[in-house]
């Protein structure tokens, strides 16, 4: 779709983490106005516990755009700054703040948002990771007109990507950190010179990617080794799927980086590991099996299982249940 403006516009951008400076850093390098970004107030991070600005903050900084770090939108003044900026449109991407309605309808042609997702397929704050772990084929970026809704406004343009079994959220969110901005580039071509249209979404089609959680990453080995193998791929960078190994009375949490489906046929109870070699090590799930490459001891950096071996083969011996009930004998310990 030809960029070509009947005429710019005036834009207000409301983001945060790094997905969505890159949105921003698109819009800059566009012919329209940005006359204001929007994020959060600046976090403690790091040891020092140092006041830190986001990603979207540091950007507008650097091209000397005004920026607005309102805790929320409660109060009168709030809403008086932002219609002092008198926007033709505002920009949301990945911003974590509610709007009221009164934000919604402040700008001429309200506020649009860009979802990480094939809407009204995985609506809320995990889309990327949920559509990963379901075995979608395909996914992509919405741009949506927001209403009062959670990510149930009228859709303008969807832009869609493959999902390999190679991919994992993080390869995932730099895909879609490519199509976004694109899509909304092409949007806001329609919008300025109003020849965009809106569909709505059908309810009845919706689905609900809820917020991940660290309880999510416990590997459950009575799931098929399909399903586990998406929960690996979907749960990078975070929160990372892992099991439980006790050690006697010592239990090991170990993080698992990498790994793999094999379709084969065993009578191994659901948590055993039937190998272990250099190519990895193969735990029984509940049909199939699956392949553990690349995992991470506590304490450690995370390494592929060749090097795990060298130095801690007596804790992936094959009849071994991982399944957090198993101990190491006393014969093994003192291989340790």
């Amino acid at each position: 779709m030809s960029n070509a403006l009947a005429k710019p516009l005036n834009i207000i951008f409301a983001g945060t983490p790094d997905f969505a400076a890159q949105h921003l850093a698109a819009l800059i390098q566009s012919e329209h106005n940005i006359v204001a970004v929007y994020c959060p107030p600046d976090k403690p991070a790091g040891r020092g516990k140092k006041l830190t600005a986001c990603a979207t903050k540091l950007l507008a900084l650097e091209h000397n755009i005004a920026v607005e770090q309102p805790e929320n939108f409660k109060a009168p003044e709030t809403h008086t700054t932002l219609a002092g900026y008198q926007a033709d449109v505002m920009v949301v991407v990945a911003y974590g703040l509610l709007l009221p309605t009164v934000i919604l309808e402040t700008p001429r042609l309200g506020c649009i948002n860009v979802h990480g997702s094939i809407l009204p397929k995985w609506r809320g704050a995990a889309p990327i990771q949920r559509a990963l772990e379901a075995g979608d084929p395909q996914t992509g970026v919405t741009i949506m007109q927001m209403d009062k809704g959670l990510d149930t406004g009228d859709m303008i343009l969807t832009s869609t990507c493959d999902i390999t079994l190679q991919d994992t959220s993080a390869s995932l969110y730099e895909k879609l950190a490519k199509l976004g901005p694109v899509a909304l580039l092409d949007t806001l071509t329609l919008m300025a010179d109003g020849s965009y249209t809106r569909e709505p979404q059908d309810n009845n089609l919706a689905t609900h990617a809820a917020k991940l959680d660290k309880a999510d990453a416990e590997l459950n080995w009575h799931l098929s080794a399909d399903v586990l193998d998406r929960r690996v791929r979907a749960y990078i960078p975070w929160p990372v799927t892992q099991f439980t190994f006790n050690e006697n009375s010592k239990q090991h949490r170990i993080r698992v980086w990498q790994a793999s489906a094999i379709s084969i046929e065993h009578s191994q109870p659901v948590g055993n590991i039937i190998n272990a070699d250099k190519q990895g090590i193969v735990v029984a799930t509940s049909d199939g099996a699956l392949r553990l490459e690349v995992i991470q001891l506590p304490g450690k950096k995370a390494l592929a299982v060749a090097d795990i071996l060298n130095g801690k083969a007596q804790w992936f011996a094959p009849g071994l249940s991982i399944n957090g009930s198993a101990s190491l004998t006393a014969t093994q310990q003192e291989q340790n």
